[in-house]
């Protein structure tokens, strides 16, 4: 059964690292690995209870006699909701960041950028929108923002050329920003929940190479772009009133909705409760304003019509289900014991976190960005000694390595497949024109990082 269950996660990877070409959706792909493989697990149940959790089963039984029955309440009460937990805590969180931006995005309050952007000049418009992506997939969901900022940018820019171009620059953006916080990206939230990472520590080491991986590939973009951008200035979206929320209105929702989100590392030291629970917070005050500004459309006929970003939605939802998916689907594979052979191997075979990080990034690129960070994530013990104690070197190492890596093909993250969607874009394309940007950056990157953890 070990074997069966090996054999789906490895037919679950071809699928997902082909779905751009099968046409097959990530997040049924990793809803299926999870459903079946636990339904196989808990089948024959029997043998990986009492393999690895014999003396846990027979303080559950107590004076019960065990029968079929009892081992598979065993499984679902100590094992499977175990898993459960770890996954609907990152998923609440995404839920909490998605609809602060949808509530953010309603009202207008991204429309700053737009008028921010106003230029004609290229190299300009390029790093001030990559500037504001970067800066905003640090505090909210990564993928959400890069398709908010792809929307603008695709209203704006009118040659699918100079799009393909500023589009790659804009995914690139946001998965570094995303990737040097515990809040911007499903791989940091996972480090910071399992106690592996602390935000401050984390942040102040993945801050410098992840500027440099994104600053670095944007200046080579810069150069492709030619000197006078086909640009086209759109007018404002009715959202459903005869009135609009005023400047300052919509600029005090942006600083409850990021400014919010800020806190919510000191709300998990504070009160070690779950990250998900400050965004919800945040959400809830952002809530309150949003009705409070917006009373009268709260009663308007037109309130029914007002403008949805349904592309959002519907990405969102794609997300959570990709990430529950994941999440459970890895810990089925980790019940089995298989990847505590694998960690060994690798410590006997490889015994160098840095090839590791390499490979993995390179991996993350052909399959998916999240799928190997977890796989990464949970073939160590958190509270390992050396470079896999809390803070180690190794989590670094993951995280930067497969959250940038996984930009070197567009196929490699959910930002990158909204961009294929969105502007059409072929693989071979990206790869001619975009990886070899990504990867001079991500090894730059790598290398400061390498300074960092054994020299500072």
């Amino acid at each position: 059964m070990t074997l069966i269950i090996v054999l789906l996660l490895l037919f679950t990877y071809l699928l997902i690292g082909t779905s751009h070409l099968t046409g097959v959706n990530k997040a049924a792909i990793a809803i299926f690995l999870a459903a079946v493989g636990w339904v196989v697990y808990i089948s024959w149940g029997t043998d990986f209870v009492m393999r690895f959790h014999e003396g846990s089963y027979h303080e559950f039984l107590g004076d019960t006699e065990s029968t079929g029955r009892t081992v598979k309440n065993f499984i679902y009460d100590t094992i499977f909701l175990k898993y459960v937990g770890k996954a609907a805590a990152i998923v609440m969180y995404l839920l909490a960041t998605m609809s602060i931006i949808e509530i953010l995005n309603n009202n207008g309050c991204f429309d700053f950028i737009s008028e921010w952007i106003r230029t004609r000049n290229p190299n300009r418009l390029l790093w001030t929108i990559t500037l504001a992506t970067f800066i905003l997939s640090a505090n909210l969901d990564n993928v959400t923002t890069t398709i908010v900022m792809l929307v603008i940018m695709h209203q704006i820019v009118k040659s699918r050329r100079q799009r393909m171009e500023v589009g790659a620059a804009i995914v690139l953006a946001a998965t570094c920003g995303g990737c040097f916080t515990v809040i911007g990206d499903p791989t940091g939230l996972i480090l910071w929940g399992d106690e592996a990472v602390t935000a401050t520590q984390f942040s102040a080491y993945l801050a410098l190479p992840a500027i440099v991986a994104w600053v670095v590939p944007t200046a080579l973009i810069s150069r492709q772009l030619p000197s006078r951008l086909d640009i086209e200035w759109f007018v404002a979206p009715y959202r459903g009133d005869d009135t609009r929320l005023n400047r300052w209105q919509r600029f005090m929702m942006l600083v409850v909705g990021i400014g919010g989100l800020w806190f919510v590392p000191t709300f998990l030291s504070i009160t070690r409760l779950p990250a998900f629970l400050g965004a919800l917070c945040v959400l809830s005050v952002l809530w309150v304003v949003n009705e409070a500004f917006n009373r009268k459309l709260m009663v308007a006929d037109q309130m029914s019509q007002r403008r949805i970003p349904r592309a959002i939605q519907y990405s969102a939802i794609q997300q959570m289900l990709f990430v529950m998916g994941v999440m459970l689907g890895m810990g089925v594979v980790v019940e089995t014991g298989v990847l505590g052979a694998v960690a060994d191997w690798i410590d006997v075979n490889v015994g160098n976190l840095w090839i590791v990080g390499i490979v993995s990034g390179l991996l993350s690129s052909l399959v998916d960005a999240f799928v190997i960070a977890v796989t990464n994530i949970a073939l160590y013990d958190v509270w390992n000694a050396g470079d896999y104690a809390q803070n180690g070197a190794y989590w670094k190492v993951i995280a930067y390595c497969t959250a940038v890596g996984g930009c070197l093909l567009s196929v490699g993250s959910a930002s990158g497949l909204v961009l294929m969607q969105m502007e059409h874009i072929h693989l071979g394309w990206y790869f001619r024109n975009i990886s070899g940007k990504v990867l001079l950056g991500w090894l730059l990157g790598l290398g400061i990082l390498w300074l960092e953890i054994y020299f500072i």
